[in-house]
């Protein structure tokens, strides 16, 4: 990528990832390898790219640390080959913390060398009960919460990192917009009935109300583990314009290109960021 460019070719791809992580890296990268072709220099993968299993066991078993997990060492040499900004959405990972032996849920970001330029831990983690027949979720049982949000560099274009449940907490955005993030990433796997009711108005607000670019790649339809999401991956501009989107939940790849000098017009017409005001808040 062209640090000087102010127009980005980007892309999401939508996935439908299973049980068994090898065959998930290998359609993963099939689709990552045709956007690619078609000229992506950042490209977005959903949350959970490297499994879907809803038995958490299963899970700890199949995974890694950073350091030595199959998934994570296929993805990095796949940004090398491509030469792109290669974005993981999220793997589950070990960590080696001996006080919590909990995963963590990892957003990575390659390089086009192939190193990681940047990781993000999910911070809000999906503990809900929806009703409705379906399930209630407690992510937090296995999953340990990140405590720190990040910016990243990708050639010139200022990244904030996120994933999925966090979508619902705007001030997370807002930090990453003041710390200069230009695009905003949401990789995720919403379920069907939260899909239908809030996943395009989240992703259009947290685009208004930032000004900023969001792309947001997510998983799609019914998994091995039975589970079910809602698919739709977005591409929104900083005026909450969809500029590009997957109408489905079949696995496939959104294109568009980012115009980085949007972000500073749509700021500079309504500076939500330099307007906001501290304030004391009502007493409960």
């Amino acid at each position: 990528m062209n640090a000087s460019a102010a127009a980005v070719p980007v892309a999401c791809v939508q996935l439908r990832s299973g049980l068994d992580v090898a065959a998930n890296v290998r359609a993963a990268s099939e689709l990552i390898r045709a956007a690619a072709g078609a000229g992506a220099r950042y490209i977005l993968t959903p949350e959970n790219t490297g499994l879907m299993d809803e038995d958490k066991q299963r899970v700890r078993a199949a995974v890694g640390t950073m350091s030595d997990d199959a998934a994570v060492a296929a993805f990095a040499d796949l940004a090398a080959a491509l030469k792109v900004h290669l974005h993981i959405g999220s793997l589950a990972l070990k960590t080696r913390d001996a006080n919590d032996d909990r995963l963590v849920n990892r957003s990575i970001l390659f390089g086009p060398d192939g190193g990681i330029v940047a990781y993000y831990d999910k911070i809000h983690l999906f503990d809900v009960q929806l009703g409705d027949d379906e399930k209630d979720y407690r992510e937090s049982a296995y999953i340990r919460p990140g405590e720190k949000a990040v910016v990243a560099d990708a050639g010139g274009m200022r990244v904030g990192m996120s994933v999925c449940y966090d979508l619902r907490f705007p001030a997370l955005y807002q930090a990453l917009a003041r710390a200069g993030a230009a695009v905003l990433t949401v990789p995720a796997a919403f379920t069907v009935p939260t899909g239908r009711a809030h996943w395009h108005v989240l992703l259009r607000a947290r685009a208004i109300e930032t000004g900023s670019f969001v792309m947001a790649a997510a998983q799609g339809g019914r998994h091995e583990s039975g589970r079910a999401t809602y698919g739709h991956s977005l591409i929104v501009s900083p005026w909450g314009e969809v500029l590009a989107q997957r109408e489905d939940d079949q696995p496939g790849v959104i294109h568009a290109t980012l115009d980085l000098d949007r972000v500073a017009e749509v700021r500079r017409r309504i500076p939500v960021i330099e307007n906001a005001r501290a304030f004391t808040p009502p007493t409960p």
